[in-house]
């Protein structure tokens, strides 16, 4: 996993405030103040690229935050970097493990190496993004 820098927009609208991560449509944060709503930008950042690394999608690379143009109508009240890890790719290992608990596994997990994973994540506080499943 790489650290990459997603710009962001933060814009106003009757109902608050919302960032938007131009290179990324449908990252979405939104929030009462400017503030909440930045706060808010990493947490949607980091799930919307594990998502897209979860399904297969190409994560494209990050603009130039002085390259980025709000959308039509936007009332622009700030730009940020937003820091994101770029998930890696899914590496085939070979693990050893008890064969009562893999039955267990397989008793509620469709898929053994997704749910491994997950359960390494949640266990690591959800430091490590998802990779792509084969």
């Amino acid at each position: 996993m790489a650290t990459v820098y997603y710009p962001a927009i933060i814009e106003k609208d009757s109902e608050g405030f919302g960032v938007y991560f131009p290179d990324l449509p449908g990252c979405v944060s939104a929030g009462s103040t400017a503030q909440e709503a930045a706060e808010g930008a990493q947490e949607a950042l980091e799930g919307h690229l594990s998502v897209m690394s979860e399904f297969g999608d190409p994560i494209p690379e990050p603009s130039a935050i002085d390259a980025i143009h709000p959308e039509e109508g936007s009332v622009e009240v700030a730009r940020l970097l937003v820091a994101g890890e770029r998930p890696g790719r899914a590496v085939r290992v070979q693990i050893t493990i008890e064969d009562q608990l893999l039955a267990r596994i397989d008793r509620v997990a469709s898929n053994r190496s997704r749910f491994l994973a997950e359960a390494a994540r949640e266990k690591l506080g959800g430091k490590v993004a998802a990779a792509p499943q084969r």
